[in-house]
């Protein structure tokens, strides 16, 4: 019997299994010729799962459990599919130059040196389950060969183009489908599909950083566009104007919604994915990083029978979760909510909303005279982009409608001056307007692996800590990096919020055209926290890091 397996089979002693069935298995392995693992799994002596966690703690490291953590695209890619197939490893995460290897057998030191000689990286293993590594093997060789084929028939631009149009298993279709489903799995927001000069290059975009995870040869790019044309219900000859579409794709026997939006470049089509996955978001109130004190104040608008409550930050910045939250908190059998989306990104149990649909003439401001005519206790207006769609919601909230809607402004004073400058009369701004939610999303600090440790007050005094409002911390969190987190110190992200609700003395700021500089002073002094001092109480808190809240909030 091979000696290396001795740490194992003590280790299975070590941790309950008994004595005599690891001994009987190691003598049937040496008579038979057989692999110690597969007696031990093969005459039930062992489960699994005993046995990846006996060869984790043989070796002293670690254990991943696949089912509940999904490798980096990027980290797969990284070592050649011949080494991952000789070998049965596969990359879980890297970062700093380090690449994290799924291994069954860490005792295989000539595995990771064929890893470290073809990826040019520091390897670290990890123990995985055999028969995970398996089902991963064998998705990856089905994107291999799917990506094989289709560059096999590049010069074959017809039978491409009949791929892109079939609704059978062509290579075409299961790699985007495959695309899709990773992108669902990896909890990206964005997919990206973007043509360069000489391919196209596929990247998710994970807690708000994008990381490269394909580059498909530029001979399949039509035929990936038109596929993907196709499932989102758009004109596939129509290459000269941006487009939005959407698809709904089962993933895991589950639907998802992904919204598509295609934009002309000169190397080609960029087409962007918005996954909008109503099971990887939770639309309680309480769950979305809100402070006590920030809550309060901005429960205390949407409660109200009427006014407008405005929620602003960039794309990408929440803005639509945090109104569909609020909807969650309102939306009663007795009141009747209606919105109107361009588009409707989730579909709400018990609330009318509309699409807005600019070919057919339903535009925003066409469609809200008909709104307020349904006889709405609320209603949503999915963005303020012109002056006519912002006079209707404004008077809507004049005449007894709580009016709910997003806005693009750096912070919530800044949303007071862009409705002046959108020609609304300021008396109609300072008596519409309730409150103004500004909001960024930080990524949350993962809490297996964060790092505590004392800052200096030079730290404090270069992050601009607000001392007066913000006790100096004793201790505060910098990311680490484990494999629940693929490496990068953060998992999942937190809303940074600035909530002013307008008071009469903001209000006759409103009226008088006062600068967002003036109502922001005066916001302060009533007790608004900035973006920059949520995020930092969030760090004080262990939620996000200091760097973090300096990279989302100015």
């Amino acid at each position: 019997m091979d000696q290396t397996f001795r740490p194992l089979l003590d280790a299975l002693k070590q941790i309950g299994i008994d004595p005599r069935a690891v001994d009987a298995a190691a003598e049937e392995a040496q008579r038979s010729g057989r692999s110690v693992r597969a007696v031990l799994i093969n005459d039930n002596v062992v489960t699994e799962d005993q046995l990846t966690t006996a060869a984790a703690a043989a070796f002293g490291i670690n254990t991943v459990d696949l089912v509940s953590f999904t490798p980096d695209p990027a980290a797969l890619k990284r070592i050649p599919l011949p080494v991952v197939l000789r070998h049965r490893v596969i990359g879980l995460s890297m970062s700093d130059g380090e690449l994290v290897v799924g291994v069954t057998d860490p005792g295989d030191v000539v595995a990771l040196d064929d890893v470290r000689a073809a990826t040019g990286m520091t390897v670290r293993p990890a123990v995985v389950a055999r028969s995970e590594v398996r089902r991963i093997i064998e998705r990856l060789q089905r994107e291999a060969s799917d990506l094989g084929e289709m560059v096999d028939q590049e010069d074959d631009q017809s039978a491409m183009a009949a791929q892109a149009t079939s609704a059978d298993d062509a290579p075409i279709v299961r790699y985007v489908n495959n695309l899709i489903e990773q992108a669902v799995m990896n909890r990206a927001s964005d997919l990206h599909l973007e043509p360069t000069e000489d391919d196209m290059r596929v990247r998710y975009r994970i807690d708000g950083v994008l990381h490269e995870v394909d580059v498909v040869p530029r001979g399949v790019m039509a035929a990936l566009t038109s596929r993907i044309k196709i499932m989102s219900g758009v004109d596939i000859t129509e290459k000269r104007v941006p487009q939005n579409g959407r698809i709904t794709a089962l993933i895991r026997d589950r639907p998802v919604d992904l919204r598509t939006a295609t934009l002309p470049t000169v190397w080609g089509e960029k087409i962007v994915l918005r996954v909008l996955d109503t099971g990887g978001i939770d639309l309680d109130m309480n769950k979305l990083g809100f402070t006590q004190h920030n809550l309060d104040r901005f429960a205390a608008s949407f409660t109200k029978p009427h006014g407008m409550v405005l929620v602003t930050g960039p794309t990408g910045s929440g803005k639509s979760t945090t109104l569909y939250a609020t909807l969650g908190r309102i939306s009663k059998p007795e009141v009747n909510v209606i919105t109107v989306e361009d588009p409707v990104e989730y579909r709400l149990r018990g609330v009318n909303q509309v699409q807005v649909n600019a070919k057919a003439g339903l535009t925003f401001a066409a469609v809200l005279p008909a709104i307020l005519r349904s006889d709405p206790d609320v209603v949503l207006i999915g963005e303020i982009r012109d002056a006519a769609t912002a006079q209707i919601a404004v008077e809507a909230s004049l005449t007894g409608h709580l009016v709910l809607s997003t806005l693009h402004t750096n912070d919530a004073p800044g949303a007071v001056t862009r409705l002046t400058e959108m020609g609304i009369e300021p008396f109609l701004v300072g008596s519409s307007l309730d409150c103004v939610l500004a909001q960024r999303l930080a990524r949350r600090l993962c809490d297996w692996c964060k790092e505590a440790y004392k800052p200096t007050e030079a730290e404090l005094v270069g992050a601009r800590w607000p001392f007066e409002d913000l006790a100096a911390p004793e201790v505060l969190y910098a990311p680490k990096g484990c494999r629940n987190c693929a490496n990068t110190g953060y998992r999942g992200r937190i809303a940074v919020h600035e909530v002013m609700p307008i008071s009469p003395e903001i209000e006759s700021l409103t009226i008088r055209r006062a600068s967002a500089n003036e109502i922001r002073e005066v916001a302060l002094y009533q007790g608004m926290y900035d973006l920059r001092a949520d995020g930092l109480a969030k760090a004080a808190g262990g939620l996000t890091s200091v760097r973090e809240v300096s990279r989302v909030a100015i």
